[in-house]
């Protein structure tokens, strides 16, 4: 496995027939559309690469990533620590291929005569893995002072139900 910096462009076909890996951090501030979500864009990102062929030499990509976060959770409103990780697995085909006859449990990952921009794959993934409304755990989330059930419990009106006067009409066989 080769540790340093992951270069931003790779041919994965040649790194497939060299069976080669990659790792490395890079840093969140790198992915300015993820970046855009969160609260700090301190931190890093850890990302490998294994790239081989399977029994049926199809070029296969194995990506891990896995990252700390730091977006506003959507219960308390204070800033909270997420963690980001996944793991995929492509099959590295033409444009063009018909991805229903590739093995199972592989996700399909067009590759042209262009490099493939790893940078860019990483970005997307991570936007995938992010959570769509983020929250502390349970135990962890302070509600908002003003939000405290016994209080509006305590300060709640009781008011008659405004179609009770239709249920009477309903009884009434004069109408």
């Amino acid at each position: 496995m080769i540790y340093g910096p992951i270069p931003p462009h790779v041919d994965p076909r040649k790194l497939a027939d060299r069976s080669v890996s990659l790792a490395g951090e890079l840093q969140l501030s790198q992915f300015s559309r993820v970046c855009e979500l969160l609260t700090d864009t301190a931190g890093h990102v850890r990302a490998e690469f294994a790239f081989s062929r399977d029994e049926q030499k199809v070029a296969v990509m194995q990506l891990k990533l896995e990252s700390e976060v730091r977006m506003i959770c959507q219960r308390c409103l204070d800033e909270a620590a997420i963690p980001v990780s996944g793991e995929y697995l492509y099959a590295i085909v033409t444009p063009g291929t018909d991805a229903l006859h590739l093995p199972k449990g592989y996700d399909a990952l067009e590759v042209g005569e262009e490099p493939l921009d790893l940078l860019a794959l990483i970005e997307d993934e991570l936007l995938l893995a992010l959570p769509i409304v983020p929250m502390h755990p349970p135990e962890e989330c302070q509600q908002p002072a003003g939000l405290l059930e016994s209080e509006s419990s305590k300060n709640a009106v009781t008011r008659s139900n405004p179609f009770s006067v239709l249920a009477q009409l309903k009884r009434d066989p004069n109408v």
